[in-house]
């Protein structure tokens, strides 16, 4: 046998000799964990067959060029799992409740890390392994976002990437049918009493023209700025924390949501809100369309992100040829003026409330996780090469190849804008080809901080979207929530519903606190304020 044989042999040997320890301690531990690792560098030469979960707005083909380039260069075999973003941990929960388990694993919600842990499909990141395999993606985010890699810890231990999203300062915004206050000589609202005056109008003097009564002022989504008005976020997919006199409060049992509720139950019995609002703005197909809004059912909204609010022009673009040219509208723009040529929208600012406060809800930096599903961690050198992978296509410190990692082959998919290269343009046809990146098998990686702020990103901080944005206080999750949360959302939820609408009293309100108590609510503050005093230094 040869050198490398018996190396390999030995260590394999000292693997199995500690595995079979009742004890040992902690240097031999460490010496372990060395060894492991160096076994793991030992096979990188295997090919690896890795399934690969990312964000996804249409399928992968097997056959794409972007992946056969990167299981070229890398000898591997990609089994990308195309699950529809929009119903993404449904489908993922349903792989894993067949035993099937992804290599590279999204967790698309972070809250979900402690979830996917308990349910034992998450694999240990082992101690160094992240700096060796994956330098460039610890980098940036130690360097951009400091002390984020702790959230991808339990107790102690590493089990997600943390996918940091910098442009999440910004907040979702308050959006109007800007034709329709000039019809009713009305300006964008600042006050809650503004506010009041502008939808009672959208309501009940046909902004439309149509001589129908059949618009309203809002529907859920502009709910939330309501709430924002007196300081909490209520109708969000999770529980909204906020911190109040040093800890933790859950915003949806304060008592000043009770005046919010008043405003809003009077709203709806004068036909101000869409009785529609209890399926929500979205009917169907991409989830951040409000189709009240661009039906023309409703005049407010703060649905979406600002990206998808772009009107044509709000900002300059590089087109094919180099040039600057105004900017083509997006998502909701793009589809309200395709149902109606004329119609514009306009920004505005989260209202004040009686109290002085204001906003509108936003999301954490801390977007979702990364991690590396249970099996991989079987397949000796397997996790090593997923998160080699990982950092090549994320966080790839040669700018041309982290270009074209995220948009395919330049010359044919894209070109430097100019000789800065500091943008890119995107060629024909592709730049006519929404999710072209999907189809090509592009920008499989996990987002990380530190890019330089692109022109969008420079005209949503000229609209103020970088100022009252209402965060979740609590960044992660807690055994408790996970517990509880199928039972307190729903919970919440109709509560406030029957109250807005009218089927229960203001009053209804202390009824609800209590059972959303003694349903579990008492258990998850607890923990949600030991989790806070431990990262508050409280």
């Amino acid at each position: 046998m040869n050198d490398y044989g018996n190396r390999r042999l030995a260590l394999l040997l000292l693997v199995m000799l500690f595995t079979l320890s009742a004890c040992g301690t902690a240097e031999d531990m460490d010496a372990t964990d060395r060894e492991s690792n160096e076994l793991e560098s030992l096979t990188q030469d295997k090919r690896y067959t890795i399934t690969w979960t990312m964000h996804l707005n249409e399928a992968v083909p097997e056959n794409a060029e972007m992946l056969q380039y990167i299981e070229e260069k890398f000898n591997v075999d990609f089994d990308i799992w195309n699950l529809e973003n929009n119903n993404y941990e449904a489908l993922l929960d349903l792989k894993l409740a067949q035993g099937e388990i992804p290599d590279l694993f999204r967790i698309r919600q972070s809250h979900d890390l402690l979830k996917y842990r308990n349910q034992n499909v998450l694999a240990e990141i082992p101690g160094g392994m992240l700096e060796e395999y994956a330098p460039n993606i610890i980098e940036s985010i130690n360097t951009h976002a400091p002390g984020y890699m702790e959230y991808g810890k339990i107790e102690g231990r590493h089990y997600g990437i943390p996918v940091v999203n910098q442009t999440n300062r910004y907040r979702v915004p308050v959006v109007y049918r800007e034709d329709w206050l000039n019809k009713l000589g009305l300006k964008p609202p600042e006050t809650l009493e503004e506010l009041e005056r502008v939808v009672y109008a959208f309501a009940h003097d046909d902004p439309d023209g149509n001589g129908k009564d059949d618009t309203y002022g809002l529907s859920i989504e502009g709910m939330n700025v309501i709430f924002g008005a007196f300081g909490q976020m209520v109708f969000t997919e999770q529980l909204y924390f906020a911190e109040k006199d040093n800890v933790l409060v859950i915003g949806a049992l304060e008592p000043e949501m009770k005046e919010a509720l008043q405003y809003l139950q009077k709203w709806y019995q004068d036909g101000v809100i869409d009785p529609e609002f209890v399926t929500g703005e979205n009917k169907g197909g991409y989830k951040h369309l409000s189709h009240a809004f661009i039906n023309g059912r409703i005049g407010m909204t703060s649905m979406g992100n600002y990206y998808h609010w772009v009107q044509a022009g709000d900002y300059s673009v590089y087109n094919e040829k180099g040039e600057e040219v105004p900017v083509e509208a997006s998502f909701n723009a793009m589809e309200l003026t395709r149902k109606n040529s004329q119609a514009r929208i306009v920004f505005g600012k989260p209202v004040t409330g009686p109290g002085g406060k204001s906003g509108s809800k936003a999301y954490d930096k801390l977007m979702s996780f990364t991690a590396i599903g249970a099996n991989a961690a079987e397949e000796p050198g397997k996790m090593a090469k997923i998160l080699e992978i990982l950092d090549y296509v994320s966080a790839n410190p040669n700018l041309e190849e982290r270009m074209t990692m995220r948009y395919g082959m330049r010359g044919k998919h894209w070109e430097w804008a100019g000789q800065s290269k500091d943008d890119v343009v995107t060629l024909p046809p592709y730049n006519k080809q929404v999710n072209y990146t999907n189809r090509i098998g592009a920008n499989i990686g996990m987002l990380v901080p530190g890019m330089p702020e692109a022109r969008r990103e420079q005209w949503a901080s000229t609209l103020g979207l970088d100022e009252h944005g209402i965060y979740n206080a609590l960044k992660v999750s807690v055994p408790s929530l996970i517990q509880s949360s199928p039972e307190l959302i729903p919970l919440r939820n109709k509560a406030y519903i029957s109250i807005i609408s009218g089927d229960k009293p203001v009053s209804y309100f202390d009824v609800f606190v209590k059972e959303f108590m003694k349903a579990g609510g008492e258990q998850v503050l607890k923990e949600a304020n030991d989790w806070y005093r431990s990262h508050s230094g409280g």
